[in-house]
C-alpha cells in the first residue's frame, strides 16, 4: 500500500450537492428550485402547519383538557426495591439515584406498597402510601415524610 492508494472507509464520507454551477452539473441555473414562486425565493417557504390559507388542523380541532403548570411530578418506587439496601441504611432520593433505582428525582419520590420488605431501613421521601408505610414499620424501619 502506498500513500496515493489510501481511501476513507466505504460510506464514511459523502459529497455535498453543489448547486448553481452551470447546466452540466445537473443543478445549475435555477439550482433545483424550478421557476419563480414562493419556494424559489431567498428565505422563501411556508411555516410548519401552514395550509395555504385554509384553517389549519391545529385550529380546527377543539381544545381539550387542562395542563397544570404548577403540578408536582413524583417518581414512583415500590417497597420491593428497599431490599437492595442493608439493615439500618437511610433511603432518600439521592441514595435511590446512586443505586440506579431511579433515573431522575423530579419533585420527589413517592413510595408505593407493591412487594414485601425484609430489611429495617429509614425512609425519607416526599410522599408514601399507607400500605407502604405499614410494611416498612412492620419490618422495623422508620418513615419520614419530607
Amino acid at each position: 500500500m502506498k500513500l496515493g492508494e489510501l481511501k476513507p472507509a466505504a460510506g464514511s464520507t459523502h459529497r455535498k450537492k453543489i448547486i448553481g454551477r452551470g447546466i452540466g452539473s445537473g443543478t445549475g441555473k435555477t439550482s433545483g428550485k424550478g421557476h419563480k414562486g414562493q419556494k424559489a425565493r431567498s428565505g422563501g417557504g411556508v411555516r410548519p402547519g401552514f395550509e395555504g390559507g385554509q384553517m389549519p388542523l391545529y385550529r380546527r380541532l377543539p381544545k381539550r383538557g387542562f395542563n397544570n403548570i404548577f403540578a408536582k411530578k413524583y417518581v414512583s418506587v415500590n417497597v420491593e426495591v428497599l431490599d437492595k439496601f442493608n439493615d439500618g441504611d437511610e433511603v432518600t432520593a439521592e441514595t435511590l439515584l446512586e443505586k440506579n433505582i431511579i433515573s431522575r428525582k423530579l419533585d420527589g419520590v413517592k413510595l408505593l406498597g407493591r412487594g414485601e420488605v425484609t430489611k429495617k431501613v429509614n425512609v425519607k421521601v416526599a410522599k408514601i402510601s399507607a400500605s407502604a408505610k405499614e410494611k416498612i414499620e412492620k419490618a422495623g424501619g422508620k418513615v419520614e415524610v419530607m
